[in-house]
């Protein structure tokens, strides 16, 4: 490893537990008011969970309800549409 390559930054998946480089994660977060929204800047304030940027983990952490547990907050079903609109960008942008 050379001196100057950076750290990658490493978050948890909150749906499955693996340890992941922050860029191939979503950020969840919930603002003080209580608003939960999809941080794609990684730099809103409030707490955040972490989620794979997997369709699979989406779905999990919905049938789990794990946001709502991390965040302490009910999550409302357009939050989950949105993440997964999110990822079917993405991934058709990839291919």
């Amino acid at each position: 490893m050379s001196v100057n390559s950076k750290k990658v930054p490493m978050r948890k998946c909150v749906a499955t537990g693996e340890m992941r480089p922050k860029k191939e994660l979503v950020r969840i977060v919930r603002s003080k008011e209580g608003l939960v929204s999809v941080d794609l800047t990684g730099k809103k304030s409030g707490r955040g969970a972490y989620l794979s940027k997997d369709k699979e983990a989406v779905l999990l952490a919905k049938k789990k309800n794990i946001l709502a547990n991390q965040l302490d907050v009910a999550i409302e079903d357009s939050v989950y549409e949105e993440l997964l609109d999110l990822i079917e960008k993405e991934q058709g942008q990839s291919k």
